[in-house]
Formats: structure tokens, sequence, C-alpha cells
């Protein structure tokens, strides 16, 4: 059982020696704790030394910070999901669960949402997407995006309240906008499944994960689309340029 208190989880690059948005994920994990007992430039200190022992490989780093102050270092070796699941993507099914507080990342919802990652684990679906008043907001364990198209042009859409804001979510949002995409902070409805041009969720330690299905309702062709193909391409080219130094 994991102690009681906030969590930051996110994968390693070049050989245990970088990460994307580590001082965001340490502000993430700093914010709510009014006294931890040991500060943020010495826990980067401890994590790069106990990475060494994960080298070359990579690894999956979860951070955890007690209310008291206590930190918590979770490392195991990283997982990379198959070419094929980025090639041909995954299904998620909708669930009626929601976070009570989402701004936190609390180990709370972890306990709380294990029985429902065991379900569809055995169910064969990826990732659960929460939903509240018809509305899909995020996925257990990542964000939620969508492409849709009002007239002509498309648009890339995501909740923007009631939803963890996550680190690769926001960087998504900025390589969107600089590319010249519309991002419209509308959550998808549960009910206009088929109206999704495309869909894709989105986590530190996952990147980019194409969604073709939904409850059994096909998104789009069926198929990883062009706008998530592009965004992957420019997500991982940012990886290898603004990934910070542990």
């Amino acid at each position: 059982q994991l102690p009681e208190g906030y969590y930051s989880t996110f994968r390693t690059f070049d050989r245990c020696t970088r990460a994307l948005g580590l001082a965001d994920h340490l502000r993430r994990l700093y914010d709510p704790v009014p006294a931890p007992e040991v500060s943020a430039s010495a826990l980067r200190r401890q994590l790069l030394d106990l990475l060494e022992h994960f080298r070359p490989g990579e690894a999956r780093v979860r951070l955890i910070m007690t209310k008291p102050g206590q930190i918590y270092i979770v490392i195991e070796p990283l997982k990379l999901l198959s070419r094929d699941i980025y090639k041909r993507g995954v299904r998620a099914e909708t669930t009626g669960m929601y976070r009570d507080a989402p701004h936190l990342k609390s180990t709370a919802f972890i306990g709380v949402s294990d029985a429902e990652r065991k379900h569809i684990a055995q169910e064969g679906i990826f990732e659960a997407l929460l939903v509240k008043d018809g509305s899909i907001l995020e996925g257990m364990t990542s964000n939620f995006f969508y492409v849709g198209r009002s007239g002509i042009p498309t648009y890339l859409g995501t909740a923007q309240d009631g939803i963890l804001l996550g680190i690769t979510r926001q960087i998504v949002i900025e390589i969107a906008q600089n590319n010249r995409l519309e991002v419209k902070y509308q959550p998808l409805k549960r009910d206009q499944l088929a109206a999704a041009q495309e869909a894709f969720i989105t986590s530190s330690s996952r990147g980019i994960v194409p969604v073709i299905q939904i409850d059994g309702v096909t998104i789009g062709q069926g198929m990883p689309g062009p706008i998530t193909k592009k965004l992957s391409a420019i997500y991982d080219v940012y990886v290898n340029k603004k990934a910070e130094k542990i």
C-alpha cells in the first residue's frame, strides 16, 4: 500500500541521465507540502545516484511525497510499449469514476482506481477514460485528446476543467499551437464518439498513444490518424531537444 500523499511519474532518456519536464514534475510534487524533508536539488542528486544502477537502459520513476514531507523514490526498468501499439492504436473504455481533487496527483486515487485497472486489463482494454456528466475528462493514467471538425477547419480538443493538468498534455498543446492547429478546451461528449476524427492519450512514460476505439465505437478510420502521427513525430523531436539533465 502506498503512503498517503502525492506523486509524480516519468521515464528517463539518454541512459537514465535526462527526463522531460523534470522541473515541472518536482514542482507538482513539492507544491502541496509546506515542509518537505529533502530539497528538490538534493532529491535530484539522490535520484541520479540511484539511476546509475539502471544504466545503460532506461527507467520509470515514481516520486512520492507524503503529507508530512517524507519522500519515497520508486524506480523500475522501463518497459517500453511495443511499436505495434503506436502503429495500430489501442482500445479504451469509459467509466463513471473521476478524481475528487483533480489538481492534485494523490496516491489515494491509485488505491481507489486499482479495481478498475485490473478489470480493463482482463478485458484487453488499454486505458479507462473518466466520464463526468457525459463528458470524457481524462484517462485514469493519462490525459485525453480528440481531433474534431468544425466546418472545414480541424481542431484538437481536450478537457480543461476537472482534470489533472498533465505535463505531457501541456507539451502536446504547445506543439499543436506552434504548428497552427487550433486547440479547443472542450471535452468530447460520451454520446458523440462517432464524431471524433482521431483520439489519443498522453502520459510522461508513454508519450502519445493513439486510441482507435472507445466503448466499442470505432474512432475515425479505426487506425492512427494523420494529426496524431504528426504530433507524435514532432513530440519525439521535442523530447530529444528539451529533456532536462537530472
